[in-house]
């Protein structure tokens, strides 16, 4: 008997989300530590090898595709424009590539600011909240007011700001867009890609495919073609990560228009792991050229991470939507539907400790204890999360 799938929504893929967090918090601690396995840190770039914290970034990326259809056609639903939609996918945009930008700076701030590197983390966190923090809709006056004060803290921030060598100090500049940036290039190629294909499978296995073979060509030079291609246009990691999040919206797209009809929940979970098998096959079949490496973003990174992912997701589909075995995902909410949020508690944590100079005992921070401390700060993070969500402090791009 075919397994029965009765909701347009997939609560999956909120589940997904919190884990991939969950996972992502995890690795960012692990610098506090001593004797990390190397199977749980990145890999060097030079190296044909592939850690754990790999693997995460293009989880999200995947999941970030995954939500893409479902958030556009919602927005649709409630009769919003297509210029209103194209309007929020920039806006959306702009605020990762920001974020993105500030949080790459303050890894190479140094001292010498007229405020310790600290509490410029601080004022950017609290930057952040005060412009995309989620308001109620009475008081607009007032809210967007605030957001002024976030924008004016922000170029206070911008003007203080020293980085690089601290004998000869930089002004902040676009070194690379962090990990929010390249989010936000990716989603906004991926979701234009979809804002035009629509829930067109061809349209969107085209984009997909385009992405794949583009990233390919960068390190095949596939018969020139990347050459005159790389002139005018310009993609994140040689179309890689845009790669990961289009991934996610074919997955999505298949289940919008074929599964959702028929409730076939097995069929579902067979497309899934096919799609997930290929991506392997292309993965380990193009690795002994290039290698695995996530830092030269080859191809073999695509297809590995691209097919743990669908796999992953296969699973979870599974348990939580068919199965309806998600209650063991309670704790872990707030990551899935507050993930932004998420992200950035760390950053005030990390500033406050080091404003005190507290520093755990060495036990707490080396091997098996240590990797415990990680995993249970990840779990505080995003408890603390749910707590700020209640009094109305929630991050909404």
């Amino acid at each position: 008997m075919d397994l029965k799938v009765p909701s347009l929504r997939l609560d999956s893929i909120d589940v997904f989300r919190a884990l991939t967090m969950f996972l992502m918090i995890f690795v960012n601690d692990l610098w506090t530590l001593e004797g990390v396995p190397w199977w749980l840190e990145h890999s060097k770039g030079a190296d044909d090898a592939m850690g754990v914290s790999d693997v995460v970034f293009p989880g999200f990326l995947f999941i970030v595709g995954l939500s893409i259809p479902f958030a556009i056609s919602n927005r649709k639903a409630k009769g919003d424009t297509p210029i209103i939609v194209i309007y929020h996918i920039l806006e959306r945009t702009f605020a990762l590539l920001v974020m993105g930008i500030y949080l790459v700076n303050l890894e190479t701030a140094v001292s010498g600011m007229v405020i310790s590197k600290s509490v410029w983390s601080l004022l950017m966190v609290l930057a952040f909240f005060l412009i995309w923090n989620s308001y109620p809709s009475k008081g607009e006056l007032k809210y967007a007011s605030y957001k002024l004060i976030g924008y004016v803290i922000l170029a206070g921030l911008a003007v203080a700001y020293k980085g690089g060598d601290p004998a000869h100090p930089v002004s902040m500049g676009t070194h690379w867009y962090g990990i929010l940036g390249l989010i936000g290039w990716s989603y906004l190629i991926s979701a234009m890609i979809y804002f035009f294909a629509g829930d067109n499978l061809f349209g969107v296995v085209g984009g997909w495919l385009f992405l794949v073979i583009f990233n390919l060509a960068e390190f095949s030079h596939m018969l020139g073609i990347v050459d005159p291609i790389r002139k005018y246009v310009w993609i994140v990691g040689s179309g890689s990560m845009p790669a990961f999040a289009m991934g996610g919206v074919t997955a999505s797209v298949i289940y919008r228009q074929y599964i959702r009809r028929t409730g076939a929940g097995n069929v579902y979970l067979l497309i899934l792991l096919v799609l997930g098998v290929l991506s392997l096959l292309y993965g380990f079949g193009t690795r002994p050229y290039w290698g695995i490496s996530k830092i030269r973003a080859t191809p073999a990174w695509v297809g590995i991470c691209s097919g743990i992912s669908f796999i992953a997701f296969a699973f979870l589909f599974w348990l939580v939507d068919l199965k309806k075995i998600k209650w063991w995902a309670e704790v872990i909410k707030p990551a899935g539907t507050s993930t932004l949020t998420c992200y950035l508690v760390p950053y005030v944590w990390y500033a406050i400790i080091t404003m005190l100079g507290i520093s755990l005992p060495m036990f707490l921070r080396t091997g098996v204890i240590g990797l415990i401390k990680s995993m249970c700060f990840a779990l505080l993070v995003i408890i603390v999360t749910g707590l700020i969500n209640r009094i109305g402090v929630k991050l909404k791009i």
